[in-house]
C-alpha cells in the first residue's frame, strides 16, 4: 500500500513552464509551510530544473522571484529560459527504516552521545542517564540500505571520524537523533534540512511540532562530529525530487497490521522493485557489512 504525496501535501504553489509555447507545461509544486522564503524556494528549482542558461522565475502578476528572505506565497510560478527541463535523477526509494542490529550498534551508541536531544524538536532526553531511549533513535542521513552506491560514489569522503564498525556509512557523522516520529518523516523525506540557508528545517508537509522554518539544533552545528552540510545537501536534494516534480514520489505504508500479506501488499503497490530491495538491502546491512 502507499499514498499519494501529492494529495497529502495540498500544493498551493504551482511551477509551470511557458518557454517553447503560449501553453503552460506544469513542471512540479509544493505545499507552504512555515519558513519558506524565495530563497528555498530558488534553491528547490535549482535541484528540480535543468535549463540551458540561468532562468526567470516569476508570479501570476509577472513579478520575478528572487533570492532573497521574502516568504513565498501562494499562487503560481512560471520559469523561463531558452530550454526548461525537469530532472530525471532518480530519487532514492526510501522507508522507515530499523534502528537495530550488530552493525548500527556504535553508530546508535555514538550518535546518542553526541545529541542527547531530537535535533529537530530539541527535545532533550531527560533518561538518558539511566539508558532509557524510548522515543528516540538515531537515524541515518544517507541510509544504510544504499551502501553500495554510498561507495561507488566515494560518499566516504565527506566522512573524517571513522566508526568502530560497520564502515564510514556508520559513522556518527552520518547520524542524528531524532524522536521516532520525526525518524519516520525524515527516512520519508516530509522534511529536511538546507544547509545553504541556515540550516533551515524545511517541512514539505504538515508539521506536528511546529518546528518547520526554524533551525537546527545549535549544540549540533557547533559539535566538531556534526554531519557535514554535504551530506545535508544529499537528503535537501532527494527531498525536493521526491515532493515537488511532477505527481511526487509515492509515500509508502509502512505499518501492516498482524496476519497482513505484508509482501503481496507490497508487490502490488507503485515501485514494487526498488521497494523490495530496500526492505532487503535495509535489514541485512543493519546486520552484516554489505559490499
Amino acid at each position: 500500500m502507499s499514498r499519494n504525496r501529492r494529495g497529502l501535501l495540498l500544493r498551493d504553489v504551482n511551477i509551470w513552464d511557458l518557454s517553447d509555447s503560449e501553453d503552460r507545461i506544469p513542471l512540479g509544486g509544493l505545499r507552504r509551510t512555515p519558513g519558506i522564503t524565495n530563497k528555498d524556494f530558488r534553491h528547490m528549482l535549482d535541484i528540480l530544473l535543468v535549463t540551458s542558461v540561468d532562468f526567470v522565475v516569476q508570479n501570476e502578476h509577472g513579478d520575478e522571484i528572487l533570492q532573497n528572505d521574502e516568504p513565498l506565497l501562494p499562487g503560481d510560478y512560471t520559469v523561463m529560459a531558452d530550454k526548461v527541463e525537469v530532472n530525471n535523477e532518480i530519487a532514492y526509494t526510501r522507508v522507515a527504516s530499523i534502528t537495530t542490529g550488530s552493525q548500527v550498534q556504535a553508530f546508535r551508541d555514538a550518535v546518542r552521545a553526541r545529541d542527547n536531544r531530537c535535533v529537530i524538536s530539541k527535545v532533550v532526553n531527560v533518561d538518558a542517564e539511566v539508558d532509557d531511549w524510548t522515543s528516540f533513535e538515531a537515524a541515518h542521513i544517507f541510509p544504510l540500505a544504499y551502501e553500495s552506491q554510498w561507495n561507488m560514489n566515494n560518499y566516504g569522503r565527506w566522512i573524517t571520524i571513522d566508526p568502530p564498525q560497520g564502515g564510514e556509512i556508520n559513522s556518527v557523522q552520518n547520524g542524528l537523533l531524532l524522536r521516532s516520529h520525526l525518524h519516520q518523516e525524515w527516512d520519508q523525506y516530509r522534511f529536511s534540512i538546507n544547509p545553504d540557508n541556515g540550516h533551515k528545517i524545511i517541512f514539505f508537509g504538515a508539521d506536528l511540532d511546529q518546528v518547520a522554518g526554524s533551525t537546527l539544533d545549535r549544540q549540533l552545528l557547533d559539535d566538531p562530529c556534526r554531519p557535514p552540510d554535504s551530506l545535508f545537501r544529499w537528503h535537501f536534494r532527494q527531498a525536493v525530487l521526491s515532493n515537488i516534480r511532477g505527481a511526487a514520489e509515492p509515500i509508502f505504508e509502512h505499518d501492516f497490521p498482524p496476519g497482513s500479506d505484508i509482501m503481496g501488499e507490497i508487490l502490488a503497490g507503485p515501485k514494487a522493485g526498488q521497494r523490495m530491495e530496500f526492505e532487503l538491502f535495509d535489514r541485512l546491512a543493519h546486520h552484516v557489512k554489505i559490499v
